[in-house]
């Protein structure tokens, strides 16, 4: 099937694809929350695909402080923080933290250099949480500063770039690390960890996000969805999601999961599609 934005209420028509899936990786901010809240209604759909066996795992540049508040309060039992650099989870009652700990001893130094970095971008400042961060270092862009122009977080990403350091632009944050860890790897390596490898990545697993910053997740999953707030940055995206939603983030979210355990309650068009 060619890339193209279908519906979400098309998912109906290609329910067989939806079958098996047990994992839905999903971004945070402007995906599950909208303007910076998390809508009752999200919380509700997580939970609702909880009890549909369906196990979701928030994927986001959240600072490991974040992630902690996630693991302990949302119905999820997996949080990829940090862009990877902090996984946390729960099993068999117990909690378990994973820390990147080549990124977390140069954090430090990084932390350092983007400090003075920021000395010659006065309307930017270091994001809220950085102090609750184990991995990354993140600048603010427009959650409690100003909104950055585009020019403006294109040349911070240049600098950042330009020093060998991992950088990426949310609605929010521009998040930087030193290391190998991103979402991607951190999510495969958590489909590993449960035997869900090659082709069953593509029968088992799905992701939903909002943004450019998450085309290395659209490409990796074949099956993702996209909410209202990707619709303008489509064109770039290297692989588009393959149903979008008209709902913002956090609505779309309740929208798309109210379709897919529609799909799931109907065996018949299990069987037949």
């Amino acid at each position: 099937m060619p890339n193209q934005c279908l519906p979400i209420s098309s998912m109906h028509d290609h329910a067989i694809r939806w079958r098996n899936v047990q994992w839905l990786f999903t971004d945070v901010d402007d995906t599950l929350t909208w303007k910076g809240e998390l809508p009752w209604q999200t919380l509700k759909a997580m939970a609702d695909l909880r009890e549909a066996g369906i196990h979701v795992v928030p994927v986001t540049g959240a600072c490991a402080g974040w992630g902690d508040h996630m693991i302990n309060a949302w119905p999820v039992d997996t949080v990829i923080s940090e862009n990877g650099g902090v996984i946390l989870w729960q099993e068999n009652g117990q909690r378990f933290t994973k820390i990147n700990h080549a990124a977390h001893q140069q954090q430090a130094a990084l932390l350092d250099w983007v400090n003075r970095l920021l000395q010659r971008y006065p309307a930017r400042a270091l994001a809220a949480d950085q102090s609750y961060r184990l991995c990354e270092v993140a600048i603010d862009i427009g959650q409690h500063t100003p909104r950055a122009s585009a020019d403006e977080i294109n040349a911070l990403l240049d600098e950042l770039h330009g020093q060998g350091v991992n950088a990426t632009a949310s609605s929010i944050h521009i998040n930087a690390w030193l290391g190998n860890h991103s979402k991607k790897h951190a999510a495969q390596e958590w489909l590993d960890r449960y035997s869900v490898t090659g082709k069953q990545t593509q029968q088992r697993a799905a992701f939903i996000g909002d943004s450019p910053n998450d085309s290395e997740m659209f490409a990796y999953f074949p099956l993702s969805v996209g909410v209202a707030n990707i619709s303008s940055h489509l064109p770039t995206l290297a692989t588009v999601p393959t149903w979008i939603t008209d709902a913002p983030g956090g609505f779309g979210f309740a929208e798309f999961t109210h379709h897919w355990l529609s799909v799931l309650s109907n065996p018949q068009a299990m069987s037949t599609r």
